[in-house]
């Protein structure tokens, strides 16, 4: 059994996702960054940890095979299919701050990441303490040689797909990104799809 969610262009979403219950995100339009957290569900003070990340799968970008760890290096969710190939960790979400001092202060009343989170985070319990490095999943985010970075084109496209494994219960919040500022949607927000999957499914 699955359960299939349409999130519209710059909205919110979350949702438990059970032990060994799958999540598939799908770019319905093409190059549409998603930011993406994710929490025990049973002791938020447990989430995820972008380093541990890093350091256990010894590498920036996530894939097929990324396990997502939290802050105890304990794991939380398993990439298990990913049809695009290569995701963000480091270029954190938008913020009307952040959007301020890199596009300039007539930013200010854009709408953010941050307040997506914030939002949604707060039906949960969670606030402004407990948002950290975030994922980015669909967002090009390449690394040069010199250690500079840049967000750029994306490289997905409309139906791609990524496919998460719970590895136990797990609360997720979703930012469907609503930046118009760089070219990490394209310059135009757009919906993406959630499904749940059923671990017997």
């Amino acid at each position: 059994m699955s359960t299939r969610t349409v999130v519209p262009a710059r909205a919110a979403w979350s949702s438990m996702i059970r032990a060994g219950e799958s999540l598939t995100l799908t770019d319905l339009h093409g190059n549409q960054a998603v930011d993406f957290l994710v929490y025990d569900a049973h002791d938020t003070a447990v989430r995820y940890s972008a380093p541990d990340t890093i350091h256990a799968q010894g590498g920036i970008f996530l894939t097929t095979g990324s396990v997502l760890m939290s802050n105890e290096h304990t794991p939380l969710m398993t990439v298990t299919a990913d049809d695009v190939g290569r995701h963000d960790t480091v270029g954190g979400a938008c913020s009307k701050e952040s959007n301020t001092l890199r596009y300039g202060h007539h930013t200010w009343s854009q709408h953010a990441c941050v307040d997506n989170f914030l939002a949604e985070g707060a039906r949960h319990g969670l606030g402004k303490r407990d948002l950290v490095s975030n994922i980015n999943w669909y967002m090009n985010v390449p690394v040069e040689k010199d250690g500079t970075l840049g967000i750029v084109d994306g490289i997905s496209a409309p139906g791609l797909a990524l496919t998460l494994r719970a590895e136990r219960d797990v609360l997720v919040l979703v930012s469907n990104c609503p930046q118009i500022n760089n070219p990490c949607n394209g310059f135009d927000p757009t919906a993406v799809e959630m499904t749940i999957t059923g671990k017997n499914t």
